[in-house]
């Protein structure tokens, strides 16, 4: 298409020569040849000289004007119920798949044992001030620190040949020496814990003894108060006076329960702060060791989270690591020399982390702890010579981390929490001798006999399997039975003693495993009813986007108004079926569900029954059907558990698939302009896409076929010194590839100038000085303190984001379309010298040249695509700058792709297909996963020094699916890109309703829109599907379930971001055309 554009003055109708010429015949098949090219309203003069004929005009670009509104405004009301439609569904899967477990408010009481007779242990124990069980400790410090790895703690041993120690390895040899040189006195062993290891679930498995469950997981961040019997609370019932000093979780689950006066909680969430927490801890905890303060408190929780942020910022490997865990080393050695005889000392991890510091319960490093107790005197002891060291790796004499409940509750005579699945640890419990077998019948007797307790009423509240319950009832009659032969003995021989011990412990662990299968029901009827109002969504939004062939915006007013008042009534039928007995849920989700169900056979109506504008939605081209195949294929993929592994090159060959039919395409268009810019962009297309997959990010799975390059190494988690000059090859080359594809149409003009060439240069600039100021901060380059680092480089943060959505916005909305126009006057004598001598006389002709014309609407709507992109490069590590910078570069080639092959007056699916390709593709290409500990928590504090709500989320959102989110923001494009203006046709009489151009032009918009949400709604669909069959496979959590969780939160950002921004931003550039030529 002609990008200048000269007019006379002498006529409206501008001078078209050499227009047809310069566009390729295939790109103006189906168009209007002679559409009229209006001149601006402020050369034409329509706004500045009255008279009827202008205000007519006005009034009829009035009308026009209000028209798109209204429409537009329809069009995002549809959207936002389709995406009501995904939430409910959403909900009731999610309802019925993440596991829940009920929380029983039974209590242990120190009156009343879990068995009828009283043993003589239990009665000493009450004689000496315990319950249950002779107290052993009056004190304790219960010392959390998070994320210690229990391979942190023993001496690195080399395995293989060539294998040298890790910077994290001999730091603190604090706990293996004392373990090994007074094993009376300390104790230590690998201490495993129940994914999902985030620390909100661990610290609940750490004081109740249970089992953590999918909710759980999901309240992560969002904690609420352990309504369950609990160690915690059991400490307070016995009136000591608790102390917590640290990780803020605590309070969060356990309200008013610390002293207010000596508790000092501190943010969590923080973990680019490697010090604050810990020192702040340091601070209030050994003043309160002092003698003069020994009455003030019981028991203390402190709770350091140093190594855990070093883990998340640097990864393991780093010297941040070996210097927070000499910290910890340190601390420990000053506990053991301020603790007295009767204070018991616990340090323990809470979960590990793997190679990059993260933790999400995916492997074995991340859910491998150490625990250590250390008492000062001799009170520990081992049963067998063999145990007397500690294991040299985590898969031995593992012990689960529910173990710590019932062994601090008796060491602290108190009763064992209700709930508790737990088993004393041996150590524990053995004397020093090793040889107290007796006292390890007695309180496993008194576990086994609480479980049985647990179990029995969990049975009758929930109903549990007759078949497990009779199994596991039979392990304890057979131990009891051996309790009983052993009792009537008089003094039974060590033998006996040692028997009845494993057959309470055989009891326990089997109680374990059932419980655990107990817990894996799924409600079934509710994940059929999401799934069932996510399909029949599904069906109608893919007529609504490939079916209906009339202007789909003309259904808006019909639809919403059905959709409004079936909703209605839904929901008032399901509150009646609450109340009346017939829906056993809470009436919120009754009606919710009603509603739902309502609004789709109201929408049915609408859709379905209306003649004349809906056909089958099957393709009637390659470009449908590839579109149908990548779609597809994919979704039955992911039934597939190394399908889903492999995503990210399976989307990869998707990529190079579009690219090499699209240049075989372009060889056949019939202009060698389209066939050159079609072919050139093909292959363009295609080796950006294999450079982008350099950058990578390897899942565990993969191993030992891929090799991560996104971080310095496979165990950090930090950029490579070499990767900090990405952001500046970024800030030289993205704003000049952008700045070719405007000049192609000589659209860089206007705005396009000073955003593109200052303000998105300057904002590179400010990311890529940041990104060197962290790189400096994390390798200590220069002598400034980390906090006038951190000072400096939230200052630049802020001023990037502000210029991306603060300026970057208002220059948006307000700025004009990226053209420029002169006017030039020609003279009458050289004006006379072209005309026919019969004239009498010419006036001089005036030339009104356009530059930028050819791609008004796409270069108009793609700043706001730069804006956006802006804000998540800044989100992005460096590796993540240029792989957002390779999928911005994409998406231009894609669009003179569409144009060249005349796709983008067509309305194909497969430009909004591949955009959803190259969200998903790039989604891997920054650094991450479709697993939980990819998940890079530490950029919400990017532009932040504290967590600020609802800031902190949205960072991480916009770093997590930065690449979907900018895809979606691109999605109108492919119908806006070098799309020919188009106006009503003003010669029409005045009485009648022009045609609205726009309005087509929205339709075309919404379509691209929803075949865009049809992508991610199946992929939604398919994994959510599939994770329900496969709810028993043994890679349901590892691979399945992250899945699904992905698939739908992606759902749920897209369907946000094209309501909030990118279909809205349609109206705009409408608006900023529309007043300079008019409607």
């Amino acid at each position: 298409m002609a990008s200048g554009i000269s007019l006379g003055s002498g006529s409206n109708r501008p001078d078209l020569n050499g227009l047809q010429t310069t566009a390729p015949p295939s790109r103006l098949s189906g168009r209007n040849d002679t559409q009229k090219t209006p001149v601006p309203k402020a050369l034409t003069g329509r706004q500045s000289r009255p008279g009827k004929g202008s205000n007519g005009q006005e009034s009829v670009d009035d009308g026009l004007e209000r028209e798109f509104k209204l429409r537009h405004l329809g069009s995002l009301g549809v959207l936002g119920w389709i995406l009501l439609l995904h939430v409910v569904g959403i909900f009731f899967f999610t309802k019925g798949f993440l596991l829940t477990r009920m929380v029983l408010e039974n209590k242990s009481s120190c009156d009343v044992l879990p068995f009828a007779d009283a043993s003589s242990h239990s009665a000493v124990g009450k004689k000496n001030g315990g319950c249950w069980h002779q107290k052993s400790f009056e004190k304790a410090i219960v010392i959390v620190v998070d994320a210690l790895r229990y391979d942190f703690t023993i001496p690195f041993v080399s395995t293989a040949e060539g294998e040298t120690s890790h910077l994290f390895h001999d730091n603190i040899p604090v706990l293996y020496e004392t373990a090994v040189n007074t094993p009376e006195n300390a104790f230590l062993l690998p201490f495993v814990a129940d994914p999902p290891t985030t620390t909100l679930q661990r610290l609940k498995g750490l004081t109740t003894g249970t089992l953590p469950t999918f909710v759980d997981a999901g309240s992560n961040f969002a904690g609420t108060a352990i309504d369950e019997d609990n160690l915690v609370a059991q400490l307070r019932t016995a009136g000591k006076n608790l102390v917590h000093l640290g990780d803020d979780t605590w309070h969060s689950l356990f309200p008013d329960y610390f002293d207010p006066e000596l508790t000092r909680p501190f943010d969590s969430f923080n973990v680019w702060d490697l010090h604050t927490v810990d020192n702040g801890v340091n601070d209030h905890l050994f003043p309160l060791l002092h003698p003069e303060n020994a009455t003030k408190w019981d028991v203390i929780f402190g709770h350091y989270l140093g190594v855990d942020h070093a883990g998340h910022r640097y990864g393991p490997d780093h010297p941040a690591m070996g210097a927070k865990l000499r910290q910890m080393d340190q601390v420990i050695r000053d506990l053991i020399a301020k603790v007295d005889d009767n204070t018991l000392l616990v340090v323990m991890g809470d979960h590990g982390m793997d190679s990059k510091g993260d933790h999400g319960g995916e492997s074995n490093d991340e859910v491998d702890a150490a625990l250590w107790m250390y008492s000062k005197r001799k009170f520990f002891g081992r049963t067998s010579p063999d145990t007397a060291v500690p294991p040299k790796t985590a898969r031995e004499r593992s012990i689960p981390q529910i173990d710590l409940v019932p062994t601090l509750s008796l060491l602290l005579g108190l009763p064992i929490p209700f709930n508790n699945l737990g088993s004393p640890i041996e150590e524990a419990f053995a004397g020093p001798a090793g040889q107290d077998w007796k006292n390890l019948v007695a309180v496993n007797r008194l576990t086994s006999a609480q479980m049985k307790r647990y179990q029995h009423e969990y049975a009758i509240t929930r109903g549990a399997d007759d078949g497990q319950e009779f199994r596991s009832l039979g392990f304890w009659e057979t131990a009891e039975d051996a309790w009983q032969r052993s009792s009537k003995r008089g003094k039974p021989n060590t033998e006996a003693l040692r028997s009845v011990y494993r057959s309470y412990r055989e009891y326990q662990r089997h109680t374990l495993d059932i419980c655990r299968a107990l817990w894996a029901k799924f409600d079934v009827l509710s994940m059929i009813q999401g799934v069932g109002i996510l399909f029949a969504g599904l069906v109608l939004l893919v007529f609504y986007a490939r079916g209906i062939r009339s202007d789909r915006t003309e259904l808006t007013k019909p639809l919403l108004s059905v959709v409004g008042l079936s909703s209605g009534l839904g929901a008032v039928v399901g509150g009646c079926l609450t109340f009346s007995g017939v829906a056993d849920m809470p009436i919120a989700e009754s009606s919710g569900l009603s509603a739902a169900v309502a609004s789709i056979l109201g929408a049915s109506w609408v859709v379905f029954v209306k003649p004349g504008h809906l056909s089958l939605p099957i393709p009637n081209s390659l470009w449908g059907w590839l579109a149908v195949m990548f779609t597809v294929t994919q979704s039955v993929g992911f039934a597939s558990n190394s399908y889903t592994i492999w995503e990210d090159e399976i989307l990869l060959f998707f990529l190079s698939t579009f690219g090499i039919v699209s240049g075989v395409s372009s060889m056949r268009q019939t202009s060698t302009a389209d066939r050159v810019l079609g072919v050139y962009h093909s292959i363009l297309f295609v080796i950006l896409g294999r450079i982008a997959s350099f950058s990578r990010l390897c899942r565990e799975e993969q191993m030992p076929f891929c090799r991560s390059t996104y971080y310095a190494s496979a165990t950090s988690s930090t950029p490579a010194p070499w990767q900090l000059a990405i952001p500046f090859l970024v800030t030289l080359i993205l704003p000049a590839v952008v700045k070719s594809f405007y000049a192609g149409s000589k659209s860089y003009e206007g705005a396009a100038t000073l955003w593109v060439g200052y303000g998105f240069r300057l904002g590179l600039f400010l990311t890529s000085i940041f990104w060197m100021l962290e790189g400096a901060d994390d390798g200590e380059w220069f002598s400034l303190s980390k906090e006038t680092l951190k000072s400096i480089r939230v200052i630049l943060a802020q001023l990037v984001l502000g210029l991306a959505f603060a300026v970057g916005t208002t220059a948006f909305i307000y700025s004009k379309p990226c053209v420029s126009i002169s006017v030039t006057q020609g003279s009458a004598d050289s004006e006379s010298k072209n005309k026919p001598t019969s004239s009498p006389s010419q006036p001089g002709r005036t030339t009104v040249t356009i530059l930028g014309f050819g791609n008004i609407y796409g270069t108009r709507f793609f700043l706001l695509v730069v804006n956006f992109c802006l804000a998540i490069v800044l989100m992005q590590k460096p590796m993540g700058q240029g792989a957002m910078g390779l999928l911005l570069w994409q998406i231009l080639s894609l669009l003179e792709i569409l144009d060249t092959n005349a796709l983008v007056m067509g309305n194909s699916a497969i430009g909004p297909i591949v955009l959803a390709l190259l969200g998903s593709f790039y989604f891997f290409k920054t650094g991450h996963q479709a697993v939980l500990s990819s998940i890079q928590w530490e950029t919400a504090f990017i532009p932040l020094s504290a967590v600020k709500y609802p800031w902190s989320p949205i960072l991480v959102v916009l770093n997590t699916f930065g690449p979907q989110i900018l895809t979606a923001l691109a999605v109108p494009l492919t119908v806006l890109w070098k799309r020919p203006l188009q106006l009503h046709d003003q010669s029409r009489s005045t009485s009648s309703k022009p045609n609205n151009p726009a309005i087509k032009i929205l339709s075309d918009v919404m379509q691209a829109a929803c075949t865009y949400i049809l992508y991610f709604a199946t992929i939604n669909l398919a994994t959510t599907m599939w994770a329900g069959h496969l709810r028993r496979h043994l890679m349901l959590y590892r691979i399945f379930s992250p899945r699904f969780m992905m698939g739908a939160t992606v759902l749920g950002v897209v369907d946000i971001v094209l309501i909030l921004f990118s279909v809205a931003g349609v109206r705009w550039s409408m608006l900023s055309v529309g007043e300079i030529f008019g409607w």
